[in-house]
């Protein structure tokens, strides 16, 4: 009896090690290689066709939720690509759609699509809101998060064509901020006036705690410096599907 014991606890031993491993993301990161282009336009349509290789994904993401043991990028890296791949899935099972606020029309007690309660992982269930709000913004206090999650809008920062993971956050933080904020069609930085993305009205307190104000933030990636004496404005937010042509 002993002996049958010790070796079912050797079967289970590689599979209660691979639960409590972070989450490898090679399956997310060939998706949006095919599916993303360079100018972080995406491919709806080829996810469509995708989408069963998707599911298994976000079925990999549901059965392994993080765990405080898993250092902070590993944990981060999961959460970022969570909302990023659940957006996608969103649009996918509603496509075609013009703009993913459409999304919400025909939901009853639902005050917007990223209050819509879908997303499943281990025991919980979550929205969007959840996943931006509850986790990444409070437990992380990273401003450049908002360069990094993508609403599925032309406004939004571009979507990375890559899996964001551990080893590589840090860099990959620093490249779609820098992106995002050089960006003429999301930002307009000169040195005498910035018209802003008002992602920069929106999480104002982000940037601040981060760099003592929106202009420091912004002068710290800019490719010409906002002048103190440089007046910021906000763009009007463009929520049209950021689909390909």
């Amino acid at each position: 009896m002993l002996k049958k014991l010790f070796i079912a606890c050797l079967c289970a031993a590689p599979l209660l090690l691979a639960a409590q491993s972070p989450v490898q993301h090679d399956i997310w990161n060939g998706l949006l290689k095919k599916h993303v282009h360079a100018d972080g336009l995406v491919d709806y349509k080829g996810f469509v066709k995708d989408s069963a290789r998707l599911q298994q994904y976000l079925r990999i993401l549901s059965a392994s939720p993080p765990k405080d043991s898993w250092p902070r990028a590993e944990q981060m890296a999961y959460w970022i690509n969570a909302y990023n791949a659940y957006t996608i899935q969103l649009i996918v099972e509603h496509y075609p759609v013009a703009s993913i606020k459409d999304i919400k029309k025909g939901i009853t007690f639902v005050n917007s699509v990223w209050d819509i309660k879908f997303i499943r992982i281990g025991a919980k269930t979550y929205d969007l809101n959840n996943i931006e709000h509850d986790i990444l913004r409070p437990q992380f206090k990273d401003a450049r998060i908002h360069a990094a999650i993508n609403c599925a809008s032309f406004s939004c920062p571009r979507m990375l064509n890559e899996a964001f993971t551990a080893q590589k956050l840090e860099q990959q933080l620093e490249a779609v901020t820098r992106s995002f904020i050089n960006d003429p069609d999301r930002n307009r930085v000169g040195a005498d006036k910035a018209e802003l993305s008002p992602i920069f009205n929106w999480f104002g307190g982000d940037f601040k705690r981060d760099a003592g104000s929106v202009r420091a933030f912004v002068n710290k990636y800019a490719k010409v410096k906002l002048k103190e004496t440089g007046a910021i404005t906000y763009i009007d937010y463009d929520w049209r599907l950021n689909d390909v042509k």
